[in-house]
């Protein structure tokens, strides 16, 4: 089977192997033999994929990082003209226009495969609660896939698509990754829109990332975030968690991990020896420390999601609902939405009094570390088993996951290792706001730590060791225009290892054009000694090992030559031939590049 790994598709379509309508008409006939694991709440089909294929065709796959990746869809999230449910018939409606982070990924090449199944209006961490029918265990289909977002998990691990979108308010973007072995990212709270999500608690939800491995967890959430004007809870992402820090972890690491006596594995003895073996393994890694810590704050404040006042939120988002057809609702899902309604207002204050309170004392522990450290879950059930105690087993699904939102932490699912019963078992990352590339550059390590077993779809993915790139071995290179931090082509500084080193300009020497041509648009330089101006500059520190692929995607007519910064130095850099410019538009804004675009976009 083709390596599903972004990597991998990437290569197989430069290669010529694989084109994005082999690759669709495959996920297809492969979804027919998983019709019984309830992934899909609706599939597209071949005329509805039509336009985002048909939209590749302009777009020059090394310019759009995602080119033919295909992707799922939560169904609590809008896809244009793809009827939205959250799990519930009645309360279906066709968007007309796609949430901000799916038209993010669109832009950036992703395919959208279908809109998946989940426990209805994102209430449950098991999966099972969906009129669609329980989403099984790609492993095995008498477990729980883990909820609430089940059908975007299952769909990736089971190789239908590359990467998926679910959402996150008390761990539904980890619990799944771990039952299925995922990657399962939980952003910061608002560096992911959640524009065109049906809410559960709107001011704690985060839309999250199911992947393959880390280095496609991080290429997704580079091209998925953005500050959205649209989200009144969206959050600029500071430059210390921008894309180029992924990967750049460095021993040694001090992680948090529960005291032992503050364990809870439910009963499931294969969790517990797994948790035991992962944390046997660390220790006696060299460059590792673990430190025990308190658990109980977290606990508390764990508790207060569902037997505090937060439940009134997900009472609002299906309000109408509840008061015009309640039987429409999922009879679980019905009994804990509904009394959702009732708490007073003074009951939200003295319960976010008893948070803050909390939240100073998790806050202390987790920066004392640079990751907490936790089982993701304590208990893998059967679908039997949570059925039968469905509340009492999905709060236990919880233990280690529904404090992260309410204390805005940030948190990386990871998976570890498989029980004696072959069932995956992984471990959760969590640390403060915007310490998302700092867990997944943790997480990246700990890959290589526990490398995935053989025969479980994932053994090929590529992994990163720690950098040790030493300064004979790299290349500067000056950029000028969309290469430069946070337009859309960094990325391919990026995912080589790219690394910022100064921001700068070029002597008094060079005019700069835009170039025909886009998206996305280019500049190009020409050395005038005489007219020239000073132009604003990036010099990124290149790995000598990438150097040559990324000078191999530099389209005409633009090229690599040596660059005279105003400092003297001459570096490497993007050059243009006269020809390129010809009829093209002189770039006069001082800010350079950025202030060019910015004038664009107006």
């Amino acid at each position: 089977m083709q390596s599903m790994t972004i990597s991998a598709l990437r290569a197989a379509y430069i290669a010529g192997e694989l084109t994005p309508e082999k690759l669709i008409a495959n996920i297809h006939e492969r979804a027919e033999q998983f019709r019984d694991r309830n992934i899909w709440i609706h599939q597209l089909t071949i005329e509805e994929l039509t336009p985002f294929i048909e939209g590749l065709a302009h777009k020059n796959i090394e310019d759009y990082p995602l080119w033919g990746i295909p992707f799922a869809i939560k169904d609590n999230i809008d896809l244009i003209g793809i009827t939205t449910t959250a799990g519930c018939e009645e309360f279906k409606y066709t968007p007309e226009k796609s949430a901000t982070v799916v038209a993010n990924l669109i832009n950036a090449g992703a395919i959208p495969i279908g809109k998946t199944n989940l426990d209805q209006f994102a209430t449950g961490l098991n999966g099972t609660r969906s009129p669609f029918g329980a989403c099984k265990n790609s492993f095995d289909k008498n477990y729980i896939s883990g909820g609430s977002s089940s059908g975007s998990a299952v769909s990736v691990a089971l190789g239908l698509a590359t990467f998926s979108l679910g959402s996150d308010t008390a761990g539904s973007g980890r619990v799944p990754a771990c039952f299925n072995n995922l990657v399962g990212l939980k952003p910061s709270r608002g560096l992911l829109s959640a524009a065109g999500m049906v809410p559960a608690c709107k001011s704690l939800d985060c839309m999250s990332i199911f992947a393959l491995s880390t280095e496609d967890a991080n290429a997704v959430l580079s091209s998925a975030e953005s500050f959205d004007e649209a989200d009144e809870y969206s959050r600029k992402n500071p430059s210390a968690n921008n894309t180029r820090y992924f990967g750049r972890q460095k021993l040694p690491l001090t992680l948090g991990i529960i005291d032992p006596s503050q364990l809870k594995f439910f009963g499931d003895g294969n969790y517990q020896k797994a948790y035991a073996n992962v944390i046997e393994k660390l220790e006696t890694t060299k460059g590792i420390t673990l430190v025990p810590l308190d658990y109980s704050p977290f606990d508390e404040v764990a508790k207060l999601l569902y037997e505090g006042p937060w439940v009134a939120e997900r009472y609002l988002a299906a309000e109408e609902l509840i008061n015009t057809n309640p039987e429409a609702i999922f009879p679980v899902v019905r009994d804990i939405i509904a009394p959702g309604g009732e708490p007073k207002a003074h009951q939200l204050f003295s319960a976010q009094y008893k948070l803050q309170g909390f939240a100073r004392t998790c806050k202390d522990q987790v920066n004392k570390f640079d990751a907490l450290l936790m089982p993701t879950a304590g208990r893998l059930f059967t679908i039997e088993e949570m059925l039968a105690e469905p509340i009492k087993h999905n709060s236990e699904l919880g233990f280690y996951t529904n404090f992260v939102n309410l204390l805005d932490l940030s948190a990386v699912a990871v998976p570890t290792s498989f029980t004696e019963k072959n069932l995956p078992f992984g471990i959760t990352l969590i640390g403060d706001t915007f310490a998302d590339r700092a867990l997944l550059s943790i997480a990246n390590y700990l890959e290589t730590i526990f490398p995935t077993p053989e025969g479980t779809g994932k053994a090929d993915k590529p992994r990163m060791e720690l950098p040790t790139v030493a300064t004979n071995k790299t290349v500067d290179v000056v950029v000028c225009g969309a290469h430069l931090e946070g337009l859309p082509l960094n990325w391919q500084l990026a995912e080589r290892g790219g690394e910022l080193i100064d921001s700068t300009t070029t002597s008094k020497s060079y005019r700069m054009y835009a170039l025909a041509g886009g998206p996305p648009f280019r500049p190009g330089l020409i050395r005038d000694t005489e007219n020239g101006e000073e132009i604003i500059v990036e010099v990124w520190r290149l790995p000598i090992t990438e150097f040559g692929s990324f000078v191999a995607g530099i389209p005409a007519p633009l090229g690599i030559g040596k660059l005279e910064l105003a400092d003297g130095r001459w570096l490497p850099g993007f050059i243009c031939e006269f020809s390129g410019i010809e009829g093209a538009e002189e770039i006069t804004e001082l800010g350079g590049w950025r202030a060019y675009m910015n004038t664009k976009s107006q």
